[in-house]
């Protein structure tokens, strides 16, 4: 009777709600942690479990080796036993990072660094050990290399990690891009249309002109023009520019002025999302080698000198 009782007792110990400190109620496990061990840390963090009831229910319930590491969330209500069975299955409570497309190398590891939930672990790293750490060959540069997107994560998780998994998507994005790509393109690599897919991707965010775009582009690598992309002068510029082209920065010599060296830049200049990578290995099949902005967001395309000309002095020059 006496172990009826007992038993009783523990049944409804396991269906009672859990009393919290806060609603919802984040809390993290560590790594390696017993059953009696993980409730003695979800009760420091504001959770009254009683952590040898909740042994006894995971060891009587087989459950005790099943509970993995992390992060997790108590919701109002919630019972031991619907927590044992959330932490055996891993349901953990998921954090998101949001890489816009467009960003730099830099702007994306300021945004980590300042995200919530994160193992900051590169902080005192340089590129190139970011990318031995990500497993990235050593002729890949920083730039360009992640695919922008949302990437969910445990608390806790690394910096590391992120940035290997937003890496390994680019990889494969780009492999099956360039296996579907155009024929007859002026690209030798994946690497190079990465880097043109990065100039279409700061040259406009407006669908209907990435294909006329990355066509102006294509263009002018067949018949040997400078490419005359402002985006990229401005990336060389660096910290050097703030806010407007002049003539003597379009002059001034650098691996990234476009206006000066022949083909592509030597590295992206931004993260280019899917659309930009489309459009750089499948451009419009239009003949135009020029364009300039409208001023409201899209662009006039031009096959010749004169015809660019006259759209300079409409939408620039305001002459006509």
């Amino acid at each position: 009777m006496a172990l009826l009782m007992l038993i009783g007792a523990g049944v409804w110990w396991a269906n009672q709600p859990i009393a919290l400190r806060e609603t919802p109620l984040d809390f993290s496990v560590r790594p390696g942690s017993s059953a009696l061990s993980a409730a003695r840390q979800i009760r420091a963090q504001g959770a009254d479990l009683q952590p040898r009831l909740f042994y006894w229910l995971a060891r009587v319930t087989g459950r005790g080796a099943e509970l993995k590491a992390g992060s997790y969330e108590i919701s109002a209500g919630m019972t031991p036993w619907a927590l044992l069975e959330r932490m055996a299955r891993g349901d953990q409570t998921l954090l998101a990072l949001t890489i816009p497309e467009g960003w730099t190398f830099e702007q994306m590891l300021q945004a980590m660094a300042a995200t919530p939930g994160l193992q900051h672990d590169v902080g005192n790293l340089t590129p190139q050990q970011i990318m031995q750490r990500i497993g990235a060959p050593e002729q890949i540069p920083p730039e360009g290399a992640f695919f922008p997107d949302t990437y969910l994560y445990a608390r806790g998780s690394s910096e590391i990690d992120v940035l290997r998994r937003a890496y390994q998507a680019m990889r494969k994005r780009l492999a099956v891009a360039w296996a579907r790509r155009a024929p007859d393109l002026p690209l030798q690599t994946p690497e190079q249309a990465l880097v043109l897919a990065s100039l279409i991707e700061k040259e406009t965010g407006r669908p209907q002109d990435r294909e006329k775009i990355a066509a102006v582009f294509v263009n002018r690598l067949r018949v040997g023009m400078p490419l005359q992309s402002d985006p990229t002068v401005i990336y060389g510029m660096g910290p050097r520019f703030h806010g407007n082209l002049t003539k003597r920065d379009l002059q001034t010599p650098s691996p990234y002025n476009t206006y000066i060296i022949s083909g592509l830049p030597p590295t992206p200049i931004a993260l280019p999302g899917e659309a930009a990578l489309q459009a750089a290995l499948h451009p419009a099949p239009i003949k135009a080698l020029y364009f300039v902005a409208r001023g409201n967001g899209t662009s006039q395309f031009s096959d010749t000198l004169a015809e660019h000309n006259a759209a300079v002095a409409r939408y620039i020059l305001k002459t006509q």
